[in-house]
């Protein structure tokens, strides 16, 4: 049985995110486990478990302040570090475009959750 938590689409998004960081950080070159990968790996779950503390917050003004300074900056560390790697050669181009466009889009969700808590700051969720 999914939780409210499973059904926000910013979660699923991130969840999805981090899943495909996973799966393509596979490929990385061996030595690259302790930088590259690891970072990317450990961003994109802050990214996932962030949405999942500040959901369950009391305080919309809390929800707010790790939705806007946590999340939202955790995702682009991620999408800028895997434009980077496709630089480095890791992955393709195409493939580091297509992560950072659903960064992106993750964004703009996130911003927008935000402006729904604002807008209905005393209900819980």
């Amino acid at each position: 049985m999914a939780t409210g938590l499973e059904n926000l689409k910013i979660y699923q998004m991130a969840r999805d995110l981090e899943l495909k960081i996973n799966e393509i950080t596979k490929t990385f070159p061996l030595d690259e486990k302790y930088r590259s990968v690891d970072q990317l790996k450990r961003s994109s779950t802050a990214v996932t478990n962030n949405i999942a503390e500040a959901y369950y917050k009391s305080s919309t003004k809390e929800k707010i302040h790790i939705f806007r300074d946590i999340v939202i900056t955790e995702a682009e560390e991620t999408r800028s570090n895997i434009l980077r790697c496709a630089l480095k050669g890791f992955l393709s181009q195409e493939m580091s475009q297509d992560i950072s466009n659903d960064y992106t889009e993750f964004k703009k969700a996130v911003h927008g959750y935000i402006r729904f808590l604002k807008d209905n700051p005393y209900k819980f969720y």
